[in-house]
């Protein structure tokens, strides 16, 4: 008790910014969203002043505009032209600052679009603009992917001998290296910075400005959402171009894996889930499965359910499942999967559903209420990545009891550990080889476990006595920022 009172002692004296491109609940596309929704509120609650900072899309709910305040604009210069930021700041909860230009966020969608570079350039600098205009000048700027790599640049290089911004540190957090950011060289002119940052390869990559190696070399800190990620991106197989960069600036390199609220999904007390329980009464679980079935149309019958909950891509590892289905199929199995992505894989699934219809649910959409409800009601959890930096699938299904089946990757390996039927230990099964071999391994062992029931209940409750809250997550993020200050 002593040494956490302590650490949120220490926590109050510090000042975070997060910036990120996503924040939920206001708007998000995946886990970047999640993380940079959740983990404020855990910084907060140890004691830090901590505020949020990402775009005003319009595809945010006007719901959110409640209490909102107009704090006024002003310009930001991108090379020879400009564009008026307002800033708009809600004050409730975790403060959240919105950039509002509706030119390049009142649009469809969030990201995808050719001036993309143009977009979060101007979002970046506005960020740092608004510091004095809004009178927080942050300890820790805290950025996220690649859509807020240009910061520690700007921060170093425009305003390094301006007094009260000179000396914030910035921590920049990649959640998917596979996403790069990667533009025209004539990208570097919207920042004013000395083109030689290009010319000697400080943010050059192949031929192309990248504002993710812009974070990665400006900032004093780089962190990813995983100690096994940490190591995995510093390989060829993981580092998509990066892995040479990953490892000259290793001294700098950490590793947190991330966490999900353990208030807003508690089993036993979740409304959207049909039956609420806990570690002691799981076997309410059934009941939630057999409404499930019901509302899927799958047969009504006590079988081994396996549950997907993921974007239809190859990372994923969709096309090794599309190699396992008919050998998983032909065990007494139900099988439900919701999510959308690639065609070829949403077509897939709608055919195994019309292959076995009755056994196999294919819900070719995305609907949080479901989501919650397949966490609650399934047996087993499959998750067989190519890669994974943290993933947040394996904790929300641990958390209600479904047992994850995952391969050793990334964040996975971090939080599953291979249950021991003759001890007792583990939360779940791990595989090795990405292949459809190594899922059908791991399904078998699986299904030898659930045969025995007292091995089963005593795994289920593993599962929902694994502690993986963003509390401890944010712990971790309290101590490197208090590192990097005492630098």
């Amino acid at each position: 008790m002593k040494k956490e009172a302590a650490g949120m002692k220490q926590a109050e004296k510090l000042k975070i910014l997060i910036v990120s491109s996503e924040a939920s609940p206001f708007i998000k596309s995946g886990g970047l969203g999640d993380v940079a929704g959740s983990l404020p509120k855990a910084l907060k609650e140890l004691g830090a002043d901590v505020r949020v900072v990402i775009p005003k899309y319009r595809k945010i709910k006007n719901e959110h505009y409640i209490n909102i305040e107009y704090l006024g604009s002003f310009d930001v210069k991108l090379g020879w032209r400009k564009q008026k930021a307002g800033v708009l700041f809600k004050n409730e909860g975790v403060p959240v600052y919105f950039i509002e230009n509706d030119y390049y966020f009142g649009r469809d969608g969030l990201y995808g679009y050719d001036d993309d570079n143009e977009r979060f350039a101007f979002f970046s600098k506005a960020v740092v603009d608004m510091l004095p205009f809004v009178d927080f000048i942050p300890d820790v700027i805290h950025c996220n992917d690649w859509q807020t790599g240009p910061v520690p640049m700007i921060l170093r290089e425009t305003y390094k001998k301006i007094a009260y911004l000179k000396n914030i540190k910035t921590l920049y957090t990649i959640h998917n290296l596979q996403y790069q950011g990667n533009f025209d060289p004539s990208s570097l002119e919207m920042f004013e910075v000395p083109g030689y940052l290009y010319d000697n390869g400080t943010v050059e990559f192949y031929g192309r400005m990248s504002y993710m190696k812009a974070g990665i070399e400006f900032s004093d800190v780089v962190s990813t959402v995983s100690e096994t990620y940490a190591n995995e991106i510093q390989t060829p197989e993981y580092g998509y171009g990066f892995d040479g960069i990953m490892r000259s600036v290793g001294g700098k390199l950490r590793g947190i894996i991330n966490g999900i609220d353990y208030e807003e999904n508690d089993p036993a007390s979740d409304k959207r889930i049909f039956v609420n329980f806990d570690a002691d009464s799981i076997e309410k679980k059934k009941e939630n499965k057999k409404m499930l079935q019901k509302s899927l149309g799958l047969e009504e019958r006590d079988v081994p359910l396996l549950c997907m909950i993921t974007r239809l891509a190859n990372q994923k590892g969709m096309d090794i499942l599309a190699g396992a289905m008919e050998s998983l199929m032909e065990r007494d199995i139900q099988f439900v999967i919701l999510g959308t992505g690639e065609r070829e894989y949403e077509d897939m699934f709608r055919y195994y559903e019309d292959r076995w219809r009755g056994r196999v649910c294919s819900c070719i959409l995305f609907d949080d209420v479901l989501a919650q409800r397949i966490y609650a009601s399934g047996d087993l959890f499959l998750m067989p990545s190519r890669f994974e930096p943290c993933g947040l699938g394996q904790m929300f299904s641990l958390r209600y009891g479904t047992v994850p089946i995952v391969r050793k990757t990334g964040g996975l390996a971090d939080t599953v550990v291979h249950f021991n039927p003759e001890t007792g230990e583990g939360n779940g099964f791990l595989f090795e080889t990405y292949d459809s071999g190594g899922i059908l391994w791991a399904v078998n062992e699986a299904l030898n476990v659930y045969e025995n029931r007292d091995s089963w209940n005593r795994l289920v409750k593993n599962c929902m006595e694994t502690k993986l809250s963003w509390r401890d997550s944010a712990k971790k993020y309290i101590e490197l920022y208090e590192e990097m200050l005492n630098k």
